[in-house]
Parts: C-alpha cells; structure tokens; sequence
C-alpha cells in the first residue's frame, strides 16, 4: 500500500481543520497562541473550543507544537498538577518561556504571538478616513 504525505493528507481535511494545523505549525519556538487567537487566524474567531478539539485530534499526527496553544486569560487549560498541565509546562519552559508553578500563568504581552492579522486594503475598494 502506497504511503500518503502529510502534505497530502492535509489536503484531505476539513478548510478550518487544515487552516488550524496551518496556524499551529506557524507558531515559533517561545511563543504562545491564545485558543481564540488560532481560531481566528484560522477563520472562526468564535471556534475556540473546535482549536481544542483539533489538537487533541491531530498533535501527533502532524507533530503541531500543541503545547504553544493555551486559553485567553494567559493560562495552561489542563487543571493544575495534572499529567497534562505539568507536561505542557515542561515543554513550554524548555522554549524559554516562564511559567508559573503554581497555576500555569504566561505573560501574554511578553510571549504571546504576533502575527499581523490585518486585512489587506483591495485596490479598487474606497478607503475610510483617508487610511
């Protein structure tokens, strides 16, 4: 049986599935996204918790760097101490990234991604203000 490449594999995916893994995948190295942040670069702003759903579905498939992906208030998801909650913060500190010890805390203004997410004016379409 001939073997399919990830490549391939992601095309066969749902567009916001393929669009989340996409996002995850551009997240670098000591940085983090917000669940919401990667929904909606991923088109769907309000499709946080599909994020969630995704990751767990497709982290070790794709080898997405799902330990980048953590909530809106700037914590780890898992409940403290937990399996989940200590291996995230393991592999979040081993990228330099501080966390708290106690409740999983990351500065988002320090760690947080920044992808320019601004819409891009279309020649033909009249701009507002003067921008």
């Amino acid at each position: 049986m001939p073997q399919t490449s990830q490549k391939s594999n992601l095309e066969e995916l749902e567009p916001f599935t393929k669009s989340v893994i996409e996002v995850v995948q551009k997240i670098p190295k000591g940085k983090v996204a917000t669940y919401m942040q990667v929904a909606g670069l991923a088109g769907s702003q309000r499709a946080s918790r599909a994020v969630a759903s995704i990751l767990k579905s497709y982290s070790k498939k794709y080898k997405l760097p799902w330990q980048r992906v953590i909530s809106s208030s700037g914590k780890i998801a898992f409940k403290p101490q937990t399996y989940n909650f200590l291996l995230q913060r393991r592999l979040l500190q081993s990228e330099n990234i501080f966390v708290t010890t106690k409740n999983g805390q990351i500065d988002l203004g320090k760690y947080q991604y920044r992808k320019n997410t601004r819409v891009k004016h279309k020649p033909n379409q009249p701009r507002m203000f003067g921008k």
